[in-house]
């Protein structure tokens, strides 16, 4: 049921911040076609956890998103500034990445986060092993860091 209430409650909300129509006919538009979403994923049965992750709460959006926001306007800049200074060395180089997150949504999280980030791209993921692209050489060390990792992982464990 919680999760039914999270994925309507998100859905209804984007639909209005989307949507800038405020009559009572379109909110009751709106309204409804959140529902029959909400009945239609539970009638599949792909309404759970992942489907909506109320067990992270509001940390993925108070810790979490400022902090990749951060990394992905600093990542755009770099590439950017490679593409107009082409004496700037691009060396495309292939990491693997091991995650430390329990769950699979973590998994999930820093895969498409390390995607997010320009000049790097998850091509690959086999259990805990991610295999990434990256443009540069001082991008691959940053995903082999872990400091996007342990952000990560830290979503999933509540302090």
């Amino acid at each position: 049921m919680k999760h039914s209430l999270a994925l309507g409650t998100t859905l209804f909300g984007v639909w209005l911040l989307w949507s800038g129509h405020y009559t009572p006919l379109l909110i009751g538009c709106g309204l409804v076609s959140c529902l029959l979403v909400v009945l239609l994923s539970r009638r599949m049965e792909i309404l759970d956890e992942e489907t909506a992750p109320v067990h992270l709460g509001l940390r993925p959006f108070i810790y979490y998103a400022p902090w990749l926001v951060k990394e992905i306007v600093l990542a755009n800049i770099d590439v950017a500034w490679r593409i107009l200074q082409p004496r700037m060395p691009i060396q495309p180089t292939i990491v693997r990445v091991k995650a430390s997150q329990q769950g699979e949504i973590g998994r999930v999280i820093f895969a498409n986060s390390i995607t997010l980030t320009p000049g790097t791209v998850s091509i690959d993921m086999e259990g805990d092993i991610i295999t990434v692209h990256a443009l540069t050489r001082e991008a691959a060390e940053f995903e082999e860091s872990g400091e996007m990792d342990r952000r990560v992982t830290k979503l999933e464990v509540p302090d």
